[in-house]
């Protein structure tokens, strides 16, 4: 071992090494890389300081000049890589090793400039470091060891893309060393990417990982969880400890009991800022503060001395949580009780947990009151103040209270005066204690009133109750039963309320929104309500329904001329509902040669007769729900394929035209060169956007030079003529004529079923 480093661990009290630390600094692993796995509180930081300074110093006892950092330590938390820092420090302090941190929530400029001042250690968290890297502050090129603390954490954690990244910028020769509490098969993968012969180092002993720790599973019932976890720290009061909740809201909710408690609580989770949690865990060293409630953050290599207990308030999610858990107690052959708050709904999930951790826990329940109380008075008669020597002044005082007060008093006063300064014990139910089922309330003497509201108008006794409250001046407490009806709804009041209530409400009843009430003598009578639809409640009665009796027999229905089926279709006859009920006639059945109901457009109508049904039964249905056609067809959409290419009468080769040969592309009779399809006009145009000259006068003017006046849309207007009947709307042909006829320059009416509803285009401009 290099001399500067054993003389540290030799102030720091260090007399023999953990089994982790001798494993690591064998020679004949000497600048391997290793895969090491320990249980918890092992002294794996000072392991791995010891592993890497042969790396990082050579034949050398102090470091050089600090510049581009030479090794590089990762860890999943703030607190941890905070507290690697500290180790890492005062075991290289003689050395005279930079160490450097580079954590999330800190000022990121400070860690740039002391990265820019030199450093020899890196320690920091994957997602800072990887930013440094990114931002080229930090230089990994002359890396030579790099650790990764709790991988297994880290790779839980998501970090497993940023731990690659780091992996991938350092140098291939570098040494890397895994430490981990488990080696999980993403771990072995890991090692097994990024290392190079790594060997595996395994310090772990089943029998022996629990042996500083007393696991005890506390059955308590349901709603004393809070009460027990108190009675635990009052019956543990000289002692620190950490309480574990498994979110946010359960940390925040124990530390402001267990603080109104009269105990000194800090909280330790990932809403608080970097500051605040370090200043929490100060507290918990310097004494402080005695209890930290925290989540699973502060599970991974927190190390706060003298911790005596570890509460489970909320049962872990797997046995690794467990583990570290219970592994912030017992450290460094420390003494340490991990408690287990069971709830009786949660006993078997316990008793699976601590079975598959290989973990004999004891059962048993909760400190009483009593217990308390005799924990307090021996913590009381072993105090050190006994024995130590009165001074004159104390000497003086205890004269002049012997001389006022009895002995006993005097004792029972300082009890008193001991007791105050603690909460009391909570008295706590036995552990299978059921939840108390619900009584119902005795009401007590009521009327009920009448709301003119009820299912027809879409009441519920959800809005109907803060109306009540609001309009009738009334509270909660003096509602009892609503019985929604179908036109009505009762409501029951407490008989001292109903004073009050009809006082309040307005002329002729009125409560509120249209909505009046009365009073009802006596206890009504409900209905049982209608049926909502798709009810079970068994098959309807026989015979037809009573509420219809009054409105007869029902009329048949008229026949619709656009459905009329073939004559082979059968009519359908409905027959009488019930025996009293009139027999109704069978239906008719439409005329076959009924003329159909024609909906096309009038110009379709103009243009080809309306496709007369057959008689003959129902026409089949072909592609699309179109009827299908006599001849066979084998065209795309059910079109018969002609045996002329594209379908007519002349060969097509400018393809998508009809009769001509077409060169043009999307024209129809004549070649064409104009923007958008549209042939260029034998005159000259510079009206825009394609329209002629008028009367091929420049400027569009009339023989004697006036303009002619335009109407609406630009469009000529004649002066003194009559604009004739309206179009009808219904004809396409004139649909998009102006009265008086087409003007020059206007748009030609479309073809009949050309183009749809398809926009008209624009000429080229």
């Amino acid at each position: 071992m290099i001399t500067p480093l054993s003389d540290a661990l030799s102030e720091r009290g260090y007399d023999t090494l953990t089994p982790v630390q001798e494993a690591v600094i064998a020679p004949e692993l000497a600048g391997l890389d290793l895969l090491v796995s320990a249980q918890t509180g092992s002294g794996k930081t000072v392991g791995f300081g010891l592993a890497i300074a042969p790396t990082l110093l050579g034949d050398e006892t102090r470091f050089g000049p600090a510049a581009a950092p030479l090794a590089l330590v990762v860890a999943p938390t703030r607190e941890l890589a905070f507290q690697v820092m500290r180790e890492l420090t005062w075991l290289f302090a003689r050395t005279g090793a930079v160490v450097a941190s580079c954590v999330g929530g800190m000022d990121v400029r400070q860690e740039r400039r002391a990265l820019e001042r030199g450093a020899h250690i890196v320690v920091g968290t994957p997602g800072r470091l990887r930013d440094h890297i990114e931002r080229e502050s930090l230089d990994l090129s002359a890396i030579r060891a790099v650790v990764l603390d709790e991988a297994d954490e880290m790779l839980d954690l998501g970090f497993r893309e940023d731990l690659e990244f780091m992996l991938g910028e350092a140098p291939e020769d570098r040494r890397t060393l895994l430490f981990s509490a488990t080696v999980p098969p993403m771990i072995a993968t890991l090692a097994k990417s990024y290392q190079r012969d790594a060997r595996r180092v395994n310090t772990v002993d089943s029998a022996s990982q629990h042996a500083d720790i007393s696991y005890q599973a506390i059955r308590v019932a349901q709603s004393d969880v809070e009460h027990a976890i108190f009675n635990l720290l009052r019956f543990h009061d000289d002692e620190s400890a950490i309480v574990f909740a498994n979110t946010r809201a359960a940390v925040s909710r124990l530390t402001a009991r267990l603080a109104n408690r009269g105990l000194a609580t800090v909280s330790l989770s990932g809403e608080l800022s970097q500051t605040e949690r370090s200043h929490a865990l100060q507290a918990m060293r310097d004494g402080r503060a005695r209890v930290c409630v925290a989540t699973d953050v502060a599970a991974r290599g927190i190390d706060l001395p003298n911790l005596n207990l570890v509460i489970h308030a909320d049962l872990p999610t797997n046995t690794e949580t467990l583990l570290h858990r219970s592994g912030r107690t017992g450290r460094a052959g420390r003494k340490g009780i991990s408690a287990l708050i069971v709830p009786s709904k949660v006993a078997k999930k316990a008793e699976r947990l601590l079975k598959w951790a290989k973990i004999s826990a004891e059962w048993t329940v909760a400190p009483s009151v009593d217990d308390i109380q005799r924990k307090d008075e021996e913590r009381l008669l072993a105090d050190p103040v006994w024995s130590e020597p009165l001074t004159e002044e104390q000497g003086a005082f205890a004269e002049k209270l012997l001389a006022l007060h009895q002995p006993e008093v005097i004792a029972a006063a300082y009890l008193r005066l001991y007791q105050a300064r603690h909460a009391a014990a909570e008295e706590l139910l036995p552990p299978d204690t059921k939840p108390a089922a619900r009584e119902p309330r005795d009401f007590g003497p009521s009327r009920w009133v009448t709301l003119s509201v009820g299912r027809d108008n879409r009441a519920e006794a959800r809005w109907l109750l803060p109306l009540l409250c609001r309009a009738g001046n009334l509270d909660k407490a003096s509602i009892g039963a609503i019985r929604v009806q179908d036109s009505e709804t009762f409501v029951e009041l407490a008989e001292p309320s109903v004073e009050g209530f009809v006082a309040s409400l307005g002329e002729g009843g009125l409560l509120e929104e249209g909505i009046s009430a009365r009073l009802v003598e006596g206890v009504p009578t409900f209905s049982a309500g209608r049926p909502p639809k798709g009810d079970s409640r068994g098959p309807r009665p026989e015979g037809r329904d009573p509420r219809r009796d009054d409105r007869g027999p029902r009329k048949p229905r008229e026949a619709s001329a656009s459905a009329a089926p073939s004559e082979e279709m059968a009519p359908r006859v409905e027959g009488p509902v019930s025996d009293d009920a009139p027999e109704r006639k069978p239906r008719p059945a439409p005329k076959a040669d009924a003329p159909r109901r024609d909906d096309r457009p009038a110009y379709k109508r103009d243009s080809a007769p309306a496709r007369e049904r057959s008689s003959d039964g129902p026409r089949d249905k072909g592609k699309f729900g179109k009827p299908k056609s006599d001849k066979p067809r084998d065209g795309g959409f059910g079109k018969p394929k002609s045996d002329k290419p594209y379908g007519k009468d002349k060969p097509r080769e400018g393809g998508y035209g009809k009769d001509k040969p077409r060169e043009g592309g999307y024209g129809k009779d004549k070649p064409r060169d104009g923007g958008f399809g549209k042939p260029k006009s034998d005159k000259a145009r510079d009206g825009g956007f394609g329209k002629p000259k008028r009367d091929g006068k420049p400027g569009g003017k009339t023989g004697d030079g006036a303009r002619k006046p335009k109407g609406k849309f630009g469009d000529s207007k004649p002066k003194g003529k009559s604009a004739g009947p309206a179009p009808d709307a219904r004809d396409a042909s004139r649909r998009f004529t102006p009265p008086g006829g087409a003007k020059p320059g206007a748009r030609t009416p479309r073809k009949p079923g050309a183009g749809g509803n398809e926009p008209p285009r624009r000429g080229k401009r």
